[in-house]
């Protein structure tokens, strides 16, 4: 998917417009698949094309949440040192999950799509970094694999981000990223980039200027750490969520984030109910990230760290 650059933003935007086949627009031709019999030369399609609606681009309109998703969020909340934010930072939060509700039937931005998990599961666990990236006086970052906007979109209301850059590859979710961005008044200071996390790393623009990268299940710790630490500035952290058991897979990365200019300076217990499997793992930008880093994909199989 080609990018667009929008002017007086600095970075890299999606096309946000939708196809004609996301839309289902009636007259758009679709493939048969099946047992049946093939139509005869020159008989006409009578079968109706499927309609569906647009896809919300406002948050005005929408259903909202149900009691079971407050009930789950408010359960969860004695885990995190989040208990200053504003009722309208609240809300915030909340209109970005009745984006993803609304989208998510037509395009599978998440697999969780009970409200009281997503609470749990999205909201809650992208809240865990908050305390962490406050004491550390971050206030930019990169969110590596953003898909439906966690962690990244919680993490940017909540502290409130100066800027926050969302990392997403997938065309169709890194649309819909740029809808709520734009429908929770965040454009000014949040964008995204549809682009692979190595070719953000190759800008010189983002190239060892952040603060901070975040990342929720996108990698094992060694490929991560090849992908967020080129990004990050001298003394940047990386905090990627990970869960127990984590013993083996912080051993096998030690050596890689060595060389990569990194250390791991920390292991910090998630304690919300529900997630007490969940670690975030914190890597320290050190020293300088070798030129040759990020490899592509191919490369990384090839000679893994």
């Amino acid at each position: 998917m080609g990018n667009r650059v929008r002017e007086g933003s600095g970075e890299t935007r999606p096309r946000t417009e939708l196809a004609r086949e996301d839309l289902g627009t009636p007259g758009a031709r679709r493939d048969s698949a099946g047992s049946g019999a093939a139509q005869s030369a020159g008989e006409p399609d009578t079968a109706p094309t499927p309609v569906r609606d647009p896809l919300p681009t406002r948050v005005s309109g929408l259903p909202p949440l149900p009691g079971e998703y407050g009930e789950a969020l408010r359960a969860g909340l004695s885990g995190i040192e989040c208990g200053d934010l504003a009722a309208e930072t609240w809300a915030a939060i909340d209109d970005h999950v009745r984006m993803l509700l609304a989208w998510n039937g037509a395009i599978n931005l998440s697999g969780i799509r009970a409200p009281d998990l997503i609470a749990r599961d999205h909201v809650l666990d992208s809240l865990t970094a908050l305390p962490l990236l406050r004491r550390a006086g971050i206030a930019e970052f990169v969110d590596l694999g953003s898909g439906g906007g966690y962690p990244g979109l919680p993490l940017a209301i909540a502290l409130p981000a100066r800027r926050a850059l969302l990392v997403e590859s997938i065309g169709k979710k890194a649309r819909f990223l740029d809808v709520a961005i734009t429908a929770l008044g965040l454009a000014d200071r949040v964008s995204v980039a549809a682009a692979r996390a190595e070719s953000i790393a190759a800008e010189p623009r983002h190239r060892g200027r952040w603060p901070a990268v975040v990342s929720r299940a996108v990698a094992d710790l060694t490929e991560l750490s090849e992908l967020a630490l080129p990004l990050l500035a001298t003394g940047g952290l990386l905090v990627a969520w990970k869960r127990r058991p984590l013993d083996e897979e912080l051993a096998r990365a030690q050596r890689a984030v060595r060389q990569l200019g990194g250390r791991v300076v920390a292991c910090e217990a998630v304690t919300v109910p529900g997630l007490e499997d969940h670690v975030l793992v914190v890597v320290e930008k050190v020293g300088a990230t070798p030129p040759e880093f990020p490899r592509d994909p191919a490369a990384r199989r090839r000679r893994p760290l």
